[in-house]
Formats: structure tokens, sequence, C-alpha cells
């Protein structure tokens, strides 16, 4: 079984991201692997940091739910203390007397802990930045983690302290404006953005602290209630200011502007998900599988009697179905997926899991930001409605076409993401908080690779389809890297996608807004494609190295639960692991030097 035909093969090269250590590429295996076949006991089995990891999720939800303010300096100092204290107590553990899944469990928490502190660290910085533009956020901050210390407040110290913040308002606005004259002293947009979400926030917390004692407290609403008015429209006034003066932004719903983390953040995000290569490294590798996938578009184009690529794909675009054919359109296709891995013998679907998935329709708000399904348990579907404009109309249906969907609906689903949340509750569902989308979203791209090369795709209608979302992989790539090294304009990074993988750009644009607008990790976009990598590398050399089954293979990665496949990895083979372990795994032998 080949997956397909690679470049000529290279010297791989990795940027380590931590302590010199010896190189392990996929070749190497340092022992051999005891297939995992019926040994459902042992997976279902705990290892002995189990507990410890409950508790600390547990604990961590406490000191979260009451520092709740992610700008608050003193959130970020009980976060650091709780952090270190967890990393202390994890050097207690004898290390050498653990098990196999143990040592993974103590080397996936030490590596969750450490990001945390490092993260704590990033968020300080970019505190510093915008504390220029919010002089008065602490104050906020203060008067709303007074309350939830159930501090007793004055009510005639209320109304000062917010007359105090209102002047304080005013006097930011003022040097604000000053700026406007002075460009050398004039803020970066994206920092104007990020310091008017922030403005909004501290609205809605203030809008708490002033509701709680409201109206229960008659002598602070006598004293209070019109200083708290006049505080809070000045502080909306002087958010949409700075995206108005600053960003030049006038809707917020069409805004493409984002908080770009930088090159430093970048690497830490890359050290956590254990990815020995640097971002100008992962680049590479994108265009490198972009390349090999516009190859195989010309040639189903050609199948087709198109020269260009581009054409047939406006041919594949036009063969949607008709409004209200959708629901039925996609649990065929959930279906056909079933049944051919099932019969394949690829890996175990459960009978729970094939008949409790549902269907809902994405409202058209939801949309504007995911203009594709969305998956699990439910599958989200993306169609129009009779509410939405013609052209947005016409954009949805070509953008959720059939041949589109044969590779969105399984990716969702089964085996995808519904296969993935079903197993991961049942099977060691401790490491499910230290997850990682490498995992997550890696596997479905996978699926979609493996799929590919047994045939799934039917017609050149259907490898196109296929090949759509592939070059969309390799693009998220190499817009998002560009974005949060700030080399790439969200702009930019729309026509990019348009050009580059023939996006509606309505939809490019939907993609970009939701890749930048900070509710998924930097590294998410990457993810899918890299995390593919990974796991295509590790059935070259388990699966069709003949040491494993298809099936074992792929249950055991199920009932491993979610984590860095570098660490997936180490489970399946057995690694001999210490405490030094770090990311050495050169997961992409045609990486050119």
């Amino acid at each position: 079984m080949h997956f397909r035909t690679q470049p000529p093969l290279l010297s791989a090269v990795a940027v380590l991201l931590f302590a010199p250590i010896t190189l392990v590429t996929s070749a190497q295996q340092p022992n051999p692997v005891t297939p995992p076949g019926q040994q459902d006991v042992r997976d279902e089995l705990p290892s002995e940091l189990a507990s410890a990891m409950n508790h600390f999720v547990l604990d961590r939800g406490s000191l979260e739910r009451f520092y709740n303010i992610p700008s608050s300096a003193a959130r970020r100092e009980r976060m650091e203390e709780f952090y270190t204290e967890w990393l202390q107590r994890l050097e207690d553990y004898d290390f050498d007397a653990l098990s196999q899944e143990g040592r993974i469990d103590w080397l996936l928490f030490r590596n969750h802990l450490q990001k945390q502190l490092k993260q704590l660290q990033i968020a300080a910085a970019r505190a510093g930045e915008v504390e220029p533009l919010l002089p008065f956020g602490s104050n906020i901050v203060g008067l709303e983690e007074a309350r939830r210390k159930m501090e007793w407040v004055e009510p005639f110290r209320a109304a000062s302290d917010l007359e105090e913040l209102r002047e304080a308002i005013t006097q930011a606005q003022d040097r604000v404006q000053a700026m406007l004259t002075d460009s050398a002293t004039l803020p970066k947009r994206t920092v104007a953005w990020r310091a008017a979400g922030w403005a909004d926030d501290y609205r809605r917390r203030l809008k708490a602290w002033f509701d709680f004692y409201n109206g229960y407290d008659p002598m602070f609403t006598w004293w209070a209630a019109e200083s708290y008015e006049r505080v809070d429209e000045e502080l909306g006034q002087y958010a949409e200011y700075l995206r108005t003066k600053i960003v030049g932004v006038e809707k917020d719903a069409d805004a493409l502007i984002g908080d770009p983390i930088g090159s430093d953040a970048l690497m830490v995000e890359l050290q956590y998900e254990m990815i020995p290569y640097s971002p100008e490294q992962l680049v590479d590798i994108a265009e490198q599988e972009y390349a090999w996938c516009e190859a195989e578009m010309n040639r189903a184009a050609a199948e087709l009697g198109y020269d260009d690529w581009h054409d047939a794909l406006e041919h594949v675009k036009s063969l949607y179905v008709d409004p209200g054919k959708q629901p039925e359109l996609i649990r065929q296709l959930a279906w056909e997926a079933i049944e051919f891995v099932e019969q394949r013998e690829l890996l175990t679907v459960p009978d729970l899991a094939k008949n409790t998935w549902r269907m809902e329709m994405m409202s058209p708000e939801r949309q504007l930001q995911n203009p594709f399904f969305l998956g699990g348990e439910v599958i989200q579907v993306s169609y129009p409605t009779h509410t939405m404009a013609h052209e947005a109309k016409l954009m949805s249906l070509r953008g959720n076409n059939p041949h589109f969907a044969r590779a969105t609906v399984h990716h969702e689903l089964i085996p995808g993401h519904h296969l993935q949340g079903f197993m991961t509750r049942r099977y060691r569902p401790y490491r499910r908080p230290f997850g990682t989308p490498f995992w997550l979203e890696g596997w479905a791209l996978y699926w979609e690779m493996l799929l590919w090369d047994l045939d799934f795709p039917r017609s050149p209608e259907d490898r196109i389809g296929m090949l759509f979302w592939r070059m969309h992989r390799c693009a998220r790539i190499v817009f998002s890297l560009s974005f949060h090294l700030e080399m790439m304009t969200p702009r930019e990074a729309v026509d990019y996608l348009v050009e580059k993988v023939g996006h509606e750009r309505a939809n490019a644009e939907a993609e970009v807004r939701r890749s930048i607008a900070g509710n998924y990790g930097p590294l998410y976009q990457i993810a899918y494609m890299i995390g593919g990598l990974q796991f295509r590398e590790l059935y070259r050399d388990l699966v069709e190295s003949g040491r494993l089954t298809d099936r074992q293979f792929h249950d055991a990665i199920l009932r491993g639960n979610s984590m860095p496949v570098e660490l997936v990895r180490a489970s399946l083979i057995e690694q001999e692991l210490s405490p030094e372990f770090h990311s050495q795994w050169l997961f992409y032998d045609q990486l050119e030097r």
C-alpha cells in the first residue's frame, strides 16, 4: 500500500527547539512494536498520573473561574504560582518506576505546564503593549476583583472611583488624539485593535460589578448610578474611537485585522506541539505538498478536457445540489464513508458511534465565519437560506458542492471528528484537556490522504474536490504563519486563498476571519496538514512495514487519546523514555536544507 509518489529523498533538517539531542529519523525504531490487538482492558486502565492530571484540571478550573479576567496581573501571578507548584510536584515522581503510559503522561503533563508558564510571560508582554492605551484598565479590574473577594463597597467611595475612572478615560483619549499628529508615537493597528477589544471587556466587567450592587444596596444606587452611566458611555465611545481613528475600521463584523503573536510566541507553540521545524521550514513543507496537489489537479482537469485546473474547479463548483437537498447528500456521503472503512477493516467503528451522530443546519450569521461544515457528534451544515443575498447564496452553494463534501463529511464524522470524540470520552479521558489540534485535525486530514490512496474518490470531479481541500490545508500553513510573523496582511491572505486554492472570495474572507479572530490557537490552521503528515509517516513505519495491521494501528491511536503525535509514536513503538525527552522526530524526509 502506498500513499503517493514523493519527490526524491533529500536530507532532513530540523531546528532544535530545546537542548541539543541526538536526532532520530522516522526510519530508526528504538524497540519492536507490541500489537495492541484486543487489549481493551489495558487501553482502559489509567496510568499512575491519571488521578493527578484530573486533580490539576479541576484545580485549574476553580482558579480560572475565580480569576476570570484574562488581562488581570493578579490572575497571571496566581496562575504562575499554580503551574510552578505542579511542576515541583511532578518532579517528586520516580520516572523510572513509572509504566510506559505513565512516562508518557509525565512528559505530556510537564510539556503542558512549561507551555503555560511561557504563555504567562508572553501575556504579560502583550499587556504591557496595551497599557499606554488603557492606563485605567487596572482600576476596573481592581473593582471587579474586590467584589469577587467579597470586599465591602462604600457607596460614596464607589461614586468617587467612577468619577476618577471617567476622567482617566477622557485623558487617555486626549493622549491618543495627540498621537494622531505624530506618527512616531502612534501605536500599531494590531495593538490598537487588541486595546479596543480589551476596552469592550472592561466595559462588561464594570457592568457586572455595578449590577451586583445596583438596586440591592439603595445607597450604592443613589451615589453611583449616574456616574456609572457616564463611565459606561465614555468607555464604549473610547473603544469605538480606537477602532475608527487608529485601526481604521467602521464595522466590526467586516473587519479583517487580527493580532499576530510574533516569532517568539510561535516558537513556544511549536515547542509544545513537539514540532522540530522552524516556521520557515514548515512553509517549505507546505509548498512541496502544494506542488504535488497542483500536479494532481492538472491531471484531473485534463481528464475532464480542461487546460487550466481553475476552469475545471469552476466546473466542479457548478455541480451543487438544489436548496433543501443538502442534508440528504450529507447523510449519503456519511454512510458511504462508514461502509468504506468497515469493509476494508481499516478500524473499529462502534455501533453506537455509527448510530448516534446528528445533523443541524448552520445559521446565516455563523456562516460568516464558518462557510463550510463543522463536525463532531453533530455535523453542522453550511448551505444558503432564503434570507441571504443572491451572491451569498451562490457562493454557499458553490463552496459546498458534492465533490467538495466528499472529503469534508468523513473528516467531520467517521472516521474523523465524531469518532475521535466518541473514543476519547471512553479511553484515557484524563488526557483530553492536554490535547492538541495536531492530533485532532491531523487525524482527520490523514484520513483524507489515506482514502485518496485507497481510491475513495471515484471520478475526476471527486479528485478535484478532495484536492481542493488538500491545497487549502497547504495554503493555511503559508498564510497563517506568514500572518503571525507579520509578513502577510489578512487581506493578502484572502487574495492568496482565492488565487492559490480557488476559493470563492466571501468564503476566503470567512476562512481568514476565523483564523485570526483569536478563537483558535495560532498553530491551529497548520495542524491539519502537519499533523496529517505525522500520522502518514507513522503509518508507513508501522503498517506498510507489516508490524501492525490497519485496524491495530488506527484503534491504538484512538484509544491513546489526544496528545502531540510524537508521543503517540513513542507509545506505539514502545520507545525508551527519560525525563530529558524532547522533540526529535524528523517526520518529513523530503525537506530540503
